[in-house]
């Protein structure tokens, strides 16, 4: 076997082609610096070996004599030239890649067309020593027929082309595309593919993106837009409305602090006042979560405001009921009490206030009372390498204290008001016997408390530390 390839060294090349194909297959596309190194290595053997044969591929393959060998011959130079194209167009795609990302697939797509072509033109020209001048008309007039043929085909092309170049949209940007919204998954020679909120898949031709109207949800970076419009009562006074929608917006934490949140009348008639609370998120995928949150809060506040939703059917003998009763009735804890021990309840039931900044129940401290917020928004901080990071807040309905209340330990959270802020005080003389009779209550209060104290936990933990990878490129890079 040896003898053959030192006798023949044809098929030591051939060998190295194949040997090429068949690693680019067997190494996996995490290795793909050692995919490069491995295939410039090859054609680097491949271009030994043909010219240590003298076979120049700049010139016709000699033993014109020996049609088998000649053959062999002309077609491993032609090889040449097309393994040399396919190795450069894999360098550049691997610089690309580097510096502008997935963006350039396009161009480099375009690049490696425009490289191949000239591999074919030079093989035809030194190798099978055709006339250029020739091949290049027959070529030219032929583009003319298949451009003719492909004219909306090559619209969409060198439309992708001008967006690649002008760059309004990139993968994983947010858009929208004459009203047809979705994420940027893919930008190739034809068309552009979103993914619609929906999860299906929308394909919309670079020609018809490059004239459409083109919103990008995702510019400025890190800044999406989120409004929820809250339908009120005509005859609320606005002034309590927007008051309360403020403390709404103010208990939503995802909320960007700049640019600032709004609260705003969008319209009113003799059917009721619409308002409207507007701001921005970091992400895409919080405006659902973030929305969904706003308008809840928006009914709590309002409702603690004495304020109703236009939508909301309101019984008799809702409002004859007192503040502190109608809180029991709302909580989510307390709502399973009999109305006569609901009633009970409201009559031991104090108000306390608080200005904003003022703190209710400091980290570490055991309370002797359960807090339940009537009005207003607190926030709740835990300290963190000694730092302050706050954790969440808090509105109308949640309860304050019950670590003390149950196991007579405190929480390692700060509760501050945000806001002005109204809360009823229940003492733990007379709670606990409750807690102890009904064992309902005492497990949705013992739920809570675990969820506190596990997000406390995960919140102040050290997270991992990932070692940043290290390919070859990068390595090499480094040693330069």
């Amino acid at each position: 076997m040896l003898s053959l390839l030192t006798e023949h060294p044809l098929f030591s090349a051939l060998i190295l082609i194949l040997l090429d194909l068949g690693l680019w297959r067997l190494i996996s596309s995490r290795g793909s610096e050692w995919k490069l190194l491995v295939r410039v290595l090859i054609f680097a053997l491949f271009s030994i070996v043909l010219f240590n044969e003298g076979l120049n591929p700049m010139e016709p393959a000699p033993w014109a004599d020996n049609v088998p060998l000649h053959l062999a011959a002309t077609g491993l130079q032609i090889g040449w030239w097309l393994f040399g194209a396919r190795t450069l167009t894999v360098l550049i795609g691997a610089v690309m890649m580097q510096r502008v990302g997935h963006t350039g697939r396009l161009l480099q797509d375009l690049l490696g067309a425009v490289i191949f072509l000239i591999a074919i033109i030079a093989a035809l020209a030194y190798v099978l020593d055709l006339p250029v001048k020739g091949v290049l008309a027959t070529s030219g007039a032929l583009a003319i027929i298949v451009g003719l043929a492909l004219q909306s085909t090559l619209s969409d092309v060198f439309s992708g082309i001008v967006l690649n170049t002008t760059k309004p949209y990139q993968l994983d940007d947010w858009i929208s595309i004459d009203g047809t919204e979705g994420r940027v998954t893919d930008i190739d020679w034809r068309a552009t593919r979103l993914q619609t909120s929906q999860g299906s898949m929308a394909v919309i031709p670079n020609s018809l993106a490059a004239k459409a109207k083109i919103i990008n949800f995702s510019r400025p970076s890190n800044m999406f837009g989120v409004s929820v419009s809250v339908p009120v009562s005509p005859h609320a006074r606005p002034s309590s409305v927007i008051e309360a929608l403020e403390r709404a917006m103010q208990g939503c934490r995802q909320l960007l602090d700049t640019p600032a949140p709004s609260v705003s009348l969008k319209s009113s008639a003799s059917g009721g006042a619409e308002y409207e609370i507007s701001g921005f998120v970091a992400s895409m995928g919080e405006k659902r979560v973030v929305r969904n949150q706003l308008f809840d809060l928006a009914y709590r506040h309002l409702q603690a405001s004495g304020v109703n939703l236009l939508s909301s059917n309101e019984t008799s003998a809702a409002p004859q009921l007192s503040r502190p009763r109608a809180l029991l009735e709302s909580s989510p804890i307390f709502s399973t009490l009999r109305e006569e021990e609901k009633d009970t309840f409201s009559q031991n039931m104090t108000l306390q206030t608080f200005r904003a900044g003022e703190t209710i129940l400091a980290g570490g401290e055991v309370s002797d009372h359960l807090f339940i917020i009537e009005s207003g928004v607190v926030s709740v901080t835990l300290k963190r390498h000694d730092a302050p990071l706050e954790s969440g807040r808090m509105g109308p309905g949640e309860v304050i204290g019950e670590a003390g209340i149950l196991s007579d330990t405190a929480l390692p959270a700060d509760f501050s008001a945000k806001t002005f802020c109204a809360l009823y005080r229940i003492e733990k003389s007379y709670l606990k016997p409750c807690l102890d009779a009904r064992h309902d209550i005492h497990d949705a209060m013992q739920a809570l408390l675990d969820f506190r104290l596990h997000k406390a936990q995960s919140l102040t933990e050290d997270a991992p530390v990932v070692a940043p990878k290290r390919g070859f490129l990068q390595w090499l890079r480094n040693r330069v």
